[in-house]
């Protein structure tokens, strides 16, 4: 497949991935009580207002990555009331796991179809995956769609994976604290809302993301039997 139309692939799924982890988090938001993110558009599936709210990471970023390294990462933002989240803590970390829920949701999605595919010989199986390639075309319009699905499929389980680091500003630092009580949640959220923190988080999980991965790939392979 031409790299031109490989990157317009990855770019659909990763605006789609983006969209729906931070319309999940909005949405999650508003059901505890914060409006913040609703009142600027955010519960929705229109890319737009995301796209607005972090053009870097939606669309600079994203074709740097494809550019340097074959494969694409970014991100967006939904914003949040910092007082709802101190008051609720237990709402704010099920926001956090709105987020990498719908990525997950999304994986599954792919997962199912594509094991379903090589049932009925719509697909087969490669004799080496990649990200793009975790399933291949028989035939037809499945070779045009086993990229977009293992593309789906890789993405989404990389944004799951990596989102759940117990480091912030990943989800994970939030979503920790559902096994802390509420003055130990407020406590830690307010050590993890340190600036420096926040980038130190980063580059650490960005470092050890990779050995996390493989396993995850693994089992994942294993549940769809793909």
């Amino acid at each position: 497949m031409p790299e031109l139309m490989l990157g317009i692939l990855w770019y659909a799924n990763l605006l789609l991935a983006l969209t729906l982890h931070e319309a999940a988090h909005a949405w999650a938001a508003l059901l505890g009580g914060d409006q913040t993110a609703y009142s600027m558009g955010q519960v929705t599936l229109d890319p737009r207002p995301h796209i607005q709210r972090e053009p870097f990471g939606t669309i600079l970023f994203p074709i740097l990555s494809y550019a340097f390294n074959g494969w694409m990462m970014g991100w967006a933002s939904a914003p949040y009331d910092p007082l709802w989240a101190r008051d609720y803590p237990r709402k704010a970390a099920w926001m956090a796991v709105a987020g990498p829920a719908a990525n997950l949701l999304l994986a599954v999605i792919a997962g199912v179809i594509m094991r379903a595919g090589l049932q009925m010989g719509f697909f087969i199986l490669p004799e080496e995956k990649t990200l793009v390639q975790i399933v291949a075309g028989s035939g037809g319009i499945a070779v045009s769609l086993s990229p977009m699905l293992s593309i789906m499929f890789s993405l989404n389980l990389l944004l799951f994976v990596f989102n759940l680091i117990p480091l912030p500003p990943l989800d994970g630092s939030s979503v920790i604290t559902l096994l802390m009580s509420k003055e130990r949640a407020r406590w830690f959220q307010e050590v993890m809302s340190q600036p420096f923190l926040n980038i130190l988080g980063l580059i650490v999980a960005w470092n050890i993301c990779g050995a996390f991965m493989g396993p995850a790939f693994r089992i994942a392979f294993r549940i769809f039997g793909i």
